[in-house]
């Protein structure tokens, strides 16, 4: 009606939801607690197509990057014989499992 204040919208949210839990831990469900990085949709943050096929690519080039690690040299000389930038090479390498030697 006119002239009767509105009430709070924010209050009636609220409220509503304490009535929510009341009846969740009314009916002796309790609160869990899940570890930082399980998500729903993966077994991981940041699994989506487009990593998927990111991911795929970089195992194609892994054998080749595992070739130059194998040679015996740093990883900024790999990248350079591979034509790939530096933090792409180090990644195969790190997903992969193996290491390149060290800066002398």
């Amino acid at each position: 009606m006119i002239g009767e204040p509105m009430p709070d919208p924010r209050r009636s949210i609220i409220d509503e939801l304490n009535q929510q839990l009341d009846a969740f831990f009314g009916s002796g469900k309790t609160a869990q607690v899940i570890p930082n990085g399980v998500g729903v949709d993966g077994p991981f943050i940041g699994t989506t197509a487009h990593h998927e096929r990111l991911r795929k690519e970089r195992d194609k080039l892994a054998p080749s990057v595992r070739a130059e690690a194998a040679k015996g040299i740093v990883a900024s000389v790999a990248a350079k014989n591979l034509g790939m930038h530096i933090k792409r090479v180090t990644l195969i390498a790190q997903e992969n499992g193996f290491k390149f030697a060290d800066t002398p």
